[in-house]
C-alpha cells in the first residue's frame, strides 16, 4: 500500500478495524491455509492489519512475519510476541524462496492496479516451490475510494486469475461472498489460494 490517505485512515481507525474482525478462531479459509503448510513453516502476513491472522498462524506453530504500512496496525500485530511485525510496504518485498506461505487477505486491494503485476511477481519470487499464496480482494472493475477515503482496486475472477498465472502462480478454486466493511457498506469479495 502506498496511498498516504489510506494509510492515514488505517492509523486513525485501527481499533475500529480490529473490532470488525473480532473472532477468537480462524475462519475456514485461514484454517485450510494453515493446515496445508509444513509444520513450523515460515509465512508472511502481507498487509497484516491488527495481526488477527498472524496470531492464529503463530498459535498453530508457524514462524510468522507480519507487515503493514500502517504504524498503528503494526503496533497491534506486535502485541503477540510470537509474531515478527514490521512497518513495510508491498514494494519492500524482495525475498527469494524463503516463505512456505504468503497471506494477503484484503490488503493488496489497496495497491494501484498497475502495480499488481510486480507485487505478484515479488510474491512468487519470495515463495518456495510449492508455496501457497492466499489473496482476497473486493469484486468489480476499476479503482475508487470508499466513503472513508480508502483507495481500492477491484478485480473479477478472470482478471485476478490472469494476473496470478502471469506471475507464475497456479490459482485454485475461488471463493466469494459479501460482507460489511469498516465503511459500513456491504461489498462483494473474491478470494483464492494459488500455488507457486
Amino acid at each position: 500500500m502506498s496511498d498516504p490517505e489510506t494509510i492515514r485512515i488505517y492509523d486513525a481507525r485501527a481499533e475500529d478495524y480490529a473490532r470488525t474482525l473480532g473472532s477468537d478462531a480462524p475462519d475456514a479459509t485461514l484454517r485450510r491455509f494453515i493446515e496445508a503448510l509444513p509444520e513450523a513453516g515460515r509465512v508472511l502476513d502481507l498487509g497484516c492489519g491488527p495481526g488477527r491472522s498472524a496470531h492464529f498462524m503463530a498459535e498453530a506453530g508457524l514462524v510468522v512475519d507480519a507487515w503493514d504500512a500502517s504504524a498503528k496496525m503494526v503496533e497491534m500485530a506486535a502485541s503477540d510476541r510470537r509474531v515478527t511485525a514490521r512497518q513495510a510496504a508491498f514494494d519492500d518485498l524482495d525475498a527469494e524462496t524463503i516463505y512456505d506461505g504468503i497471506w494477503a487477505n484484503f490488503s493488496l486491494l489497496h495497491a494501484p492496479r498497475d502495480a499488481m503485476p510486480r507485487h505478484l511477481q515479488a510474491i512468487a519470487t519470495a515463495l518456495k516451490p510449492g508455496g501457497l499464496f492466499h489473496v482476497a480482494v473486493k469484486e468489480g472493475t476499476g479503482e475508487a475510494r470508499d466513503k472513508l477515503g480508502r483507495k481500492y482496486s477491484y478485480y473479477t475472477e478472470a482478471a485476478l486469475s490472469a494476473l496470478l498465472r502471469e506471475a507464475g502462480l497456479a490459482p485454485g478454486a475461488f471463493r466469494s461472498g459479501e460482507e460489511k466493511g469498516l465503511d459500513g457498506m456491504m461489498a462483494r469479495w473474491i478470494s483464492v489460494t494459488a500455488i507457486a
